[in-house]
C-alpha cells in the first residue's frame, strides 16, 4: 500500500511540475512559434537587417515597459507614461531649438519625467489617492501641458545632429544606437531588481506591504522609488523618440502607454507568473515587436493587426491568470 501511495504522488508532483513548466515558459513558446511562423511566411523576416530592426523598433517601448515594471513590483500602476513621453520628447527640441546645450536639456527633460514620477508619489503616497486614478489625472494634464508649451504643432528645425545620433546613430553603420541604449537599460535594470537589497525590497512591498512594514521596510519610500522610476525611464524613451523623428511630436508617446501595459502584462504571465520581472517584460516588448513586424511584412491590414494582438494578448493573460489566480493589482 505504501509503494502505491507514493507512486500515487510521484505522479501528481510529476503533473504539477509539468504544468508548472507549461506555464512559466508558455509565452516563450508563443514567441518561438510567431518566429518561426514569420520566417516560413515571408523570406524577408528572418534577416539580420530585419531582426536588428525589430530591436530597435522595441526599444523606447521596452524602456517605457521596464519602468512601468518597477512600478507594478511595488504594486502601483502609473498611466502617465505616454505623456511623460511626450513631454520629455518635446522639452529636448524646445530647449535645444532656443539655444540650450545638450546636455542641458536631456537633463532638464529627464528632470521633468522624474518631477511627474514625484507628483505622482506624492498624491498617491502622501495622500492617498490610488495610483490608478492619480496617474490617469496626471497624463490628462500633461497632455494639455504638452499641446500648450508647443501650440499643437511639432518641433522641428534647427535641432544638433549631436542629439539626433541617439535616435538615429548606428555602431559600425550596423547595430542602432536605440536598440543599444534599451540592452543596457534591461540589462542594469535586471540587476538591480534580482540581484541588490533594493530589488528584493521592491518585490516584498508589492508582495504583502503589511509584512514588509513589519520587517523594518520603509513602506512608502518604495513605492515613491516605483513611480518615480516609472516617469524617469519614460522621459529616457522620450528623449530617444525625438532624436529618432528629428523632431518633438505632443502625442508622440500616447502609444506607449497601452503597448506598455501589454509588454508588462505578458511579462507577467513567465518566468514568476503573477510578477511582474524586467526580462518578462522584455520577452513581453519583444513579443509585441515580432507581431508588429511580421504582420506588416505579410501584408496584413492595420485593423486586423490590432484585432491579432489583442486576442495574442487576451489569450497568453488568461490562460496563465487562471491557473495562477494572477492578480492585476
Amino acid at each position: 500500500m505504501t509503494i502505491i501511495a507514493t507512486s500515487e504522488r510521484d505522479i501528481v508532483v510529476r503533473k504539477i511540475s509539468v504544468g508548472m513548466l507549461a506555464q512559466k515558459y508558455s509565452t516563450l513558446v508563443v514567441l518561438v512559434v510567431l518566429f518561426i511562423g514569420f520566417s516560413v511566411a515571408t523570406d524577408r523576416f528572418f534577416t539580420s537587417t530585419n531582426l536588428v530592426n525589430i530591436l530597435q523598433q522595441i526599444s523606447m517601448l521596452t524602456i517605457v515597459a521596464v519602468g512601468l515594471t518597477f512600478g507594478f513590483a511595488a504594486k502601483e500602476m502609473d498611466l502617465s507614461v505616454g505623456y511623460v513621453v511626450g513631454l520629455a520628447g518635446l522639452l529636448c527640441p524646445l530647449l535645444m531649438v532656443g539655444g540650450t546645450p545638450i546636455p542641458l536639456a536631456i537633463l532638464a527633460a529627464l528632470g521633468a519625467g522624474l518631477a511627474v514620477g514625484l507628483i505622482n508619489s506624492a498624491l498617491v503616497v502622501g495622500i492617498g489617492v490610488p495610483s490608478l486614478i492619480a496617474t490617469l489625472a496626471a497624463g490628462s494634464i500633461l497632455w494639455g501641458i504638452n499641446f500648450i508649451i508647443s501650440g499643437g504643432r511639432a518641433i522641428y528645425g534647427g535641432i544638433p545632429d549631436g542629439y539626433l545620433i541617439l535616435g538615429q546613430g548606428k555602431i559600425g553603420a550596423f547595430f542602432p544606437y536605440p536598440a543599444l541604449i534599451m540592452l543596457l537599460v534591461v540589462g542594469v535594470s535586471w540587476f538591480v531588481m534580482e540581484r541588490t537589497t533594493f530589488g528584493r525590497y521592491l518585490y516584498a512591498v508589492g508582495g504583502n506591504a503589511r509584512a514588509a512594514e513589519l520587517s523594518g521596510i520603509n513602506v512608502k519610500s518604495y513605492r515613491v522609488y516605483g513611480l518615480a522610476l516609472s516617469s524617469f525611464f519614460a522621459a529616457i524613451s522620450g528623449i530617444i523618440l525625438s532624436a529618432r523623428l528629428g523632431s518633438g511630436q505632443p502625442n508622440g508617446g500616447e502609444t506607449y502607454l497601452l503597448d506598455g501595459l501589454a509588454a508588462v502584462f505578458i511579462g507577467m504571465t513567465m518566468l514568476r507568473p503573477g510578477t511582474a520581472t524586467v526580462m518578462g517584460t522584455f520577452f513581453g516588448a519583444l513579443l509585441i515587436g515580432i507581431m508588429n513586424n511580421g504582420l506588416n511584412l505579410i501584408g496584413m491590414d492595420t485593423y486586423i493587426q490590432s484585432i491579432v494582438k489583442g486576442v495574442i494578448i487576451v489569450i497568453a493573460v488568461s490562460v496563465v491568470s487562471r491557473s495562477t489566480k494572477l492578480r492585476l493589482l
